[in-house]
């Protein structure tokens, strides 16, 4: 029994990987991909310098500009204003009478 759950827990380590590599079910676009792509072009990336070397560290500031200059988050935009909830009013607590009838069922 115990090899059973030692298969058993080795098979699904293995298979999570697989789970784990899930796509989107919207695809991008070829549009899309070319607004990106001027984007990092103007934000000084450029994909035909040839510096393989330095790619990562490229990218990574192109793509840090372009979010710095929109000034927007990974959750969403910047938001001004206020809220508020409640009626305003202070609510009061309930009596010891109050609290009986509730658990006990009074009148």
């Amino acid at each position: 029994m115990k090899s059973f759950i030692f298969a058993a827990v080795a098979a699904s380590v293995l298979a999570a990987p697989i789970v784990s590599f899930a796509q989107s079910d919207s695809p991008v676009t070829r549009a899309e991909v070319r607004t990106e792509l001027k984007q990092l072009e103007l934000a000084g990336y450029e994909p035909g310098a040839g510096d393989e070397s330095n790619y990562p560290a490229n990218i990574q500031a192109a793509q840090a500009r372009i979010s710095s200059s929109n000034s927007a988050t990974g959750y969403g935009g910047a938001v001004s204003g206020s809220s508020a909830s409640g009626s305003g009013t202070a609510i009061k607590p309930a009596s010891p009478a109050d609290m009986n009838k509730l658990y006990f069922g009074g009148q």
